[in-house]
C-alpha cells in the first residue's frame, strides 16, 4: 500500500457538483483531491491508497455515511474522517464522532472553515504516520545491537532507550569512562523522530572555555581576530536533530549560564552578534562526574543540573555486567578482525576465564584495547592467554567472580582440555572449568561463614547480586533447589 505524505484528500459524496466544488477550492491551496461516489468505491480506493484525510458525506444511497465510517476505521483505525452533514442533525454528527470520526462540517461548508479543519486533520495524520514509522523502526532496530549484552543492567538501558528515545526530553547519561555513554546517546537519537537529522557531538573537555563557546554557539564576522566570516555553532548545525554534550561536567562555570539559557529559551547568541538565533535541537548530555557532588561544591550550577537531568540513565561499568563478556568479546573481535584484516576463529576457555578474573577499570574501552592487542599478537586463529597483558593474567580476587545467573549469552565448555578451544557461538548454558568452580565454592563457604550465613552481606562481600548468590548456592548444593 502506498503511503502519501502530501496533502491528499478522499471526498466521498454522491453529489458530483459538491465534489467538484471541493476539488476547485482545495487544489488552489495545495491539496490533491480524489473522489468516490459512494461508500463501496471509497473502500476499494482505501485498499490501494492511504489518503491524509477522508471527507465523508453522512447521507448517501446504498451504504450510508455511518456504515462507511465504521468500515473505514476497521481498515485504518487512526485515519481522520470528517463527516459532512446537511440532512442530519448535529446529534447525528456527534454520534459519528463517538464512533471515531475526527470532526464534522455542515454542508455546504464555508471555504475557510473547510481548509482550516482539513489542515488540522492533516497535521494529525502526519503525526500518526511519524509515530507508526517510529514504532516500526524500534521494532526492527534493537538498540542492543550496538549496546551488546543481555544482563539485567543492559536490559535496563535498552528498555530506557525504547521508552525515552521517542520523547523530546533532555537526557543525562551518567557512567564511568569507557562504558559506552556515546553509544547510548546515538541509540536515543536513532530511536527519536529526529533520527533523519544530524546528531552533533561535542566533547566539552577537549577545548578551553573561549574556544568551546564559539564552537557551541558560533560567531559573527569580526567577533575576534581571525573571524573573517560568520560561523554557525554546533547548536545551529544540529538543527532539527540532537546535540550530544559529552563530559558536560567539565563545562566552565561561565559557559554553564549560557547553556542554561539555551535550555530555557531555545536560543543561542553567537559571539559578537547582536541578535539571538532560535535553535530546534534535543539535548543529550553525559558525564563521568557526580554532578550532585559538583553542585554541592559549587562547581556546577544547580539550576543547570536540574535542566539537564529531566531523564537520567546510568551506563553500567563492565564489572557489574560480566555475564555480557562472551557476547562483547564476540562482537568486538568481529569488528577488530575486519579493522586489522586478521581472522580469528574464537578464543580458548582459559582466555575467556582470564577476562572474567579482571576488574576492568577502563570498562568496555579497555576490553576493546586488550582484545585488539591479543588479536594482533596471536600466532594462531584461536586467542589464548599468552597474548594477554600481565595485569589481566593476575589471579582473580577470590571474592570476585563472574555472575552466572543470566544464561542467555555464549558460554565456556564444562572442562578445558589441552588444546581445546571455544569458538563463537557457544552453548547457551554457563559452565566453568573445575578449578574455577572449586575456587568459587571455597569463596562462597568462607564468605557465608564470615557473615554468619547472612545472604545480603555475603553477596555484597563477593561483589555479586543476591540473585547471583542464590544461583550459586543452588549450583553447589549449599541450599535445596
Amino acid at each position: 500500500m502506498r503511503t502519501n505524505r502530501v496533502k491528499r484528500l478522499l471526498v466521498v459524496d454522491d453529489e458530483d457538483s459538491h465534489r467538484m466544488m471541493i476539488q476547485a477550492v482545495l487544489q488552489d491551496v495545495g491539496w490533491i483531491v480524489d473522489e468516490a461516489e459512494n461508500g463501496e468505491q471509497a473502500l476499494e480506493y482505501l485498499e490501494e491508497t492511504r489518503p491524509s484525510v477522508v471527507l465523508l458525506d453522512m447521507r448517501m444511497p446504498g451504504m450510508d455515511g455511518q456504515e462507511t465510517l465504521k468500515r473505514i476505521l476497521e481498515m485504518h483505525p487512526e485515519l481522520p474522517v470528517i463527516m459532512l452533514t446537511a440532512h442530519g442533525t448535529v446529534d447525528t454528527a456527534v454520534e459519528a464522532m463517538k464512533r471515531g470520526a475526527y470532526d464534522y462540517l455542515s454542508k455546504p461548508a464555508d471555504n475557510d472553515e473547510l481548509i482550516a479543519v482539513l489542515d488540522k486533520a492533516w497535521e494529525y495524520s502526519m503525526l500518526i504516520l511519524e509515530n507508526d514509522n517510529l514504532r516500526r523502526k524500534l521494532q526492527n532496530a534493537d538498540p542492543s545491537v550496538e549496546i551488546a549484552g543481555s544482563s539485567p543492567a543492559i536490559r535496563k538501558v535498552v528498555d530506557f532507550i525504547r521508552q525515552a528515545g521517542p520523547s523530546e526530553a533532555t537526557v543525562l547519561v551518567l557512567g564511568e569512562s569507557g562504558t559506552g555513554k556515546e553509544l547510548i546517546a546515538q541509540a536515543l537519537h536513532d530511536a527519536s523522530t529526529r533520527a533523519h537529522n544530524p546528531l552533533v557531538k561535542v566533547n566539552c573537555a577537549a577545548l578551553p572555555g573561549d574556544l568551546l563557546e564559539s564552537e557551541l554557539f558560533g560567531y559573527v564576522k569580526g567577533a575576534f581576530t581571525g573571524a573573517v566570516r560568520d560561523k554557525p555553532g554546533r547548536f545551529q548545525l544540529a538543527k532539527g536533530g540532537t546535540i550530544f554534550l559529552d563530559e558536560v561536567g567539565e563545562l566552565p562555570f561561565p559557559l554553564q549560564a549560557k547553556l542554561l539559557r539555551v535550555l530555557q529559551e531555545r536560543i543561542v547568541e553567537p559571539l559578537g552578534g547582536v541578535h539571538s538565533v532560535p535553535v530546534d535541537v534535543r539535548i543529550i548530555a553525559a558525564t563521568n562526574r557526580n554532578l550532585k557532588n559538583e553542585v554541592a561544591k559549587g562547581a556546577f550550577r544547580e539550576d543547570l543540573y536540574f535542566r539537564l537531568n529531566v531523564l537520567e540513565i546510568v551506563s553500567p561499568p563492565l564489572r557489574e555486567r560480566l555475564e555480557d563478556l562472551p557476547i562483547l568479546v564476540s562482537r568486538l573481535l568481529d569488528k577488530l578482525s575486519r579493522k586489522n584484516r586478521k581472522q580469528i576463529q574464537g578464543v580458548s576457555p582459559s582466555f575467556l576465564d582470564a577476562l572474567y578474573g579482571y576488574s576492568w577499570p577502563g570498562n568496555v574501552r579497555e576490553l576493546e584495547n586488550v582484545l585488539e592487542r591479543a588479536l594482533i599478537l596471536a600466532r594462531t586463529d584461536i586467542l589464548t592467554p599468552d597474548s594477554l597483558p600481565a595485569e589481566i593474567l593476575q589471579p582473580a580476587t577470590p571474592t570476585r567472580f563472574p555472575p552466572t545467573d543470566n544464561v542467555s549469552g555464549p558460554a565456556l565448555p564444562e572442562a578445558e582440555q589441552h588444546g581445546s578451544t571455544a569458538s563463537f557461538p557457544h552453548s547457551p548454558e554457563m559452565s566453568y572449568i573445575s578449578s574455577r568452580e572449586n575456587a568459587e565454592l571455597e569463596a562462597l563457604k568462607k564468605a557465608l561463614e564470615t557473615y554468619g550465613g547472612h545472604r545480603e552481606r555475603t553477596a555484597d562481600a563477593l561483589g555479586i547480586s543476591r540473585r547471583t548468590l542464590q544461583y550459586k548456592l543452588k549450583k553447589f548444593g549449599l541450599i535445596r533447589r
